[in-house]
């Protein structure tokens, strides 16, 4: 191995055990053994002068020096995929590492088999799935995109909106005895409240424009979407979701549209990622195919 490779093993080695806080999962995802892992580093911080990391027993952390050459190594890592890519199109290989971020229920559900899709396309592209609805450090994670439910609050990011998914207030038939629902009726029922999108009242729009909202009994709460489809379906709560999620439940008859001339505010759905002269080949390609999935939805 040529010592400029090996370099760029270091970093990559680095930027997976700062990624991960741990050393052993970082060996695992690299295909070293620990021992292995934890010498690049040494090997690293040797050649850079610095510690880049301090070790306890049970955790790690970066120092600030850290944290500076972590920034650092994953733009060296980017020029150096980008320069790959150059060559690589000429033989007509896709290769190289994508690690995104996107919504739990998009990216569990659709999402995840157009990245499947891709993969079976590009066998040689690597895909690190992460799904996490909270905010995220985008330079901190490493990420080369991020699907975003909702606004995206990084201005350092290049943001494109997407589609604007449709909410509407479903139950199970069983919770609701009458057809003749209101707003108002509906504040006495139990609700499922998903955070952080819910709050203390629902604004409501029906189809001529007009505006009403209306206070939920609240009696269950979680940051999981999967959590309160759930509990929507074992009859014991009433809650706004996407409409694309409960779409065969209602089909089905499973749940139904508590309020068909009423909907909620629709929620966008932003990709946001690096500004285009660290874009790689891939990403470019990725994006084409999460975007083409996600306006399938609408």
């Amino acid at each position: 191995m040529s010592r400029s490779l090996d370099r760029l093993t270091l970093l990559e080695t680095f930027i997976r055990i700062a990624e991960r806080g741990s050393i052993s999962a970082a060996a695992r995802d690299l295909g070293l053994s620990q021992a292995s892992a934890s010498r690049q580093l040494s090997d690293l911080e040797d050649r850079l002068g610095v510690q880049l990391i301090t070790r306890t027993t049970h955790s790690l952390a970066l120092t600030s020096a850290g944290k500076a050459c972590l920034e650092k190594a994953r733009d060296h890592l980017t020029s150096w995929s980008l320069l790959v890519e150059t060559f690589a199109n000429e033989a007509h290989v896709m290769q190289g590492s994508l690690r995104v971020v996107a919504p739990v229920a998009l990216g569990q559900k659709l999402l995840a088999d157009t990245a499947a899709s891709f993969q079976a396309s590009f066998p040689d592209v690597r895909i690190d799935w992460i799904l996490e609805d909270e905010n995220i450090r985008f330079s901190e994670m490493g990420c080369d995109l991020w699907i975003k439910v909702g606004p995206v609050p990084d201005e350092t990011l290049i943001v494109k909106p997407i589609i604007s998914v449709k909410r509407i207030i479903v139950a199970s038939p069983q919770l609701i005895t009458s057809k003749d629902q209101t707003p108002d009726t509906l504040a006495d029922l139990p609700f499922a409240a998903l955070s952080p999108f819910e709050g203390g009242h629902i604004p409501l729009t029906d189809k001529a424009g007009s505006k009403q909202s209306f206070r939920p009994s609240v009696s269950f709460t979680t940051n999981n979407i999967f959590a309160v489809h759930r509990a929507i379906l074992s009859g014991q709560v009433t809650a706004v979701m996407p409409e694309w999620l409960v779409r065969e439940d209602l089909i089905e008859g499973r749940l139904l549209n508590t309020l068909p001339d009423w909907r909620a505010p629709d929620l966008p759905v932003n990709i946001a990622y690096a500004p285009a002269n660290r874009q790689t080949v891939r990403l470019k390609k990725f994006v084409e195919e999460i975007t083409s999935s996600l306006e399938a939805l609408v």
